[in-house]
């Protein structure tokens, strides 16, 4: 990775691949004659998978760029790379300045250091001097609200209070580039609110954004250019308005009303099957507005904790949350169990929607966090409460009592 001195543009993309392979695994011991004659042997698969394949587009200065796509479309890993937390297998990028970022919670800090040290640490691996990190102390202290904690070590710090930290410290310490995932979906509503505040005075002084996302509201908001990611290959790169109706072209002519997972006996609670159906026990991607839906799902049960709960969330056609219910889990015996899910007729307004679903514990965290699962349609069938409802009365429609007095 080559980084060179101002010149535009300030990201160049070259045919940027990345493979990961699978299934090579050595067998756990070997003799020392193994080793030097060659004959250890390898459960051999040696299949590949390309995260990205051939990414090639530039990113002017300034510019505030939304990187969408499906999960396991190479989002994240294009951050990565750009971040040089990992490398291109073939195929080059060329950076015209340095790049903060905030990928995962805890990325680029230290459990053993303290909130302080953690600062002062990523300042210098941003290559800032003492003197120019200190300048900004108080202020990256005060966003992140954490300052009662500043002298504590970093492992006793939640998930949430790590995140603050992180985010204030890539906002606040002014790289020329900021790669940001949608880390700030851990955080809660005032801090997101706070965060992308900041994120969008980040941009508006002239500094590099790219900023990938599920929610297309803030993409829309926050975003002057858009690039679509698909399977590892870029689908288009462009302006916001016309990307993001290109990638809910895509969503809408991919649907999916079925989802399956194999089971992990890793994970104390998981989701791993999930299907719309109709009120004939049908499985179906099209609804009437004035017809009811169930949403069958089945749980795997590996370990029963406490206050642990399964979330099913309705998305937007923007990606944005319409409503989330709960589904108690601690109450399950170990095993396998099939539960239906059924949402009243004439609630939804038409348009597309996507479900995710979200599985945690209160005290251990969150074992499952998948969203768009499966996907649907509600269709105007003419009913006096559907019709024109999409988009002027909102997402739900609420047929509540009414009492003359």
């Amino acid at each position: 990775m080559q980084i060179l001195p101002d010149m535009e543009p300030i990201i160049e993309f070259h045919n940027v691949c990345k493979e990961f392979r699978l299934g090579e695994q050595f067998d756990s011991y070997a003799t020392l004659r193994d080793l030097f004659s060659g004959k250890r042997k390898a459960n051999k698969l040696n299949s590949t998978v390309k995260a990205l394949n051939k990414i090639s587009f530039s990113i002017e200065p300034g510019d505030c760029v939304g990187i969408i796509g499906r999960n396991g479309s190479g989002k994240s890993t294009l951050l990565k790379i750009l971040s040089q937390i990992t490398f291109p297998s073939s195929g080059k990028i060329i950076l015209r300045g340095r790049v903060g970022s905030l990928l995962e919670v805890g990325t680029g800090f230290h459990g053993e250091l303290t909130g302080k040290e953690n600062i002062f640490f990523n300042g210098a691996l941003l290559g800032l001097k003492k003197s120019e990190i200190t300048a900004k102390y108080d202020e990256i202290v005060s966003f992140s609200g954490v300052g009662k904690f500043i002298d504590t070590p970093l492992k006793h710090y939640s998930s949430g209070m790590q995140l603050r930290l992180a985010f204030s410290v890539a906002a606040h310490l002014e790289p020329e580039i900021l790669a940001v995932d949608e880390v700030l979906a851990v955080g809660d509503a005032e801090f997101q609110k706070k965060s992308l505040g900041k994120m969008s005075d980040v941009a508006k002084s002239g500094r590099t954004i790219l900023f990938v996302s599920h929610n297309m509201g803030v993409i829309a908001s926050l975003c002057n250019k858009v690039a679509i990611l698909n399977y590892g290959e870029l689908i288009d790169y462009g302006e916001t308005k016309p990307m993001i109706e290109k990638y809910l072209a895509i969503l809408e002519t991919n649907t999916e009303c079925v989802f399956q997972s194999k089971t992990n006996p890793e994970l104390p609670a998981q989701l791993i099957y999930a299907s719309l159906v109709d009120s004939h026990g049908s499985i179906q991607n099209e609804f009437a507005f004035s017809e009811p839906i169930s949403i069958k799902f089945k749980v795997a049960i590996h370990n029963v904790v406490k206050n642990s709960m399964m979330a099913v969330i309705l998305y937007d056609q923007l990606k944005e949350r319409v409503f989330t219910v709960l589904k108690p889990l601690e109450i399950l015996v170990l095993g396998e169990h099939g539960m239906t899910l059924s949402l009243p007729q004439k609630l939804i307004a038409p348009g597309f929607y996507t479900i995710g679903i979200e599985v945690f514990a209160h005290l251990d965290g969150v074992y499952q966090n998948i969203d768009h699962i499966i996907s649907f349609s509600i269709l105007d069938d003419g009913t006096v409460f559907s019709r024109n409802s999409y988009g002027n009365y909102g997402r739900v429609i609420i047929d509540g009592e009414w009492f003359d007095e």
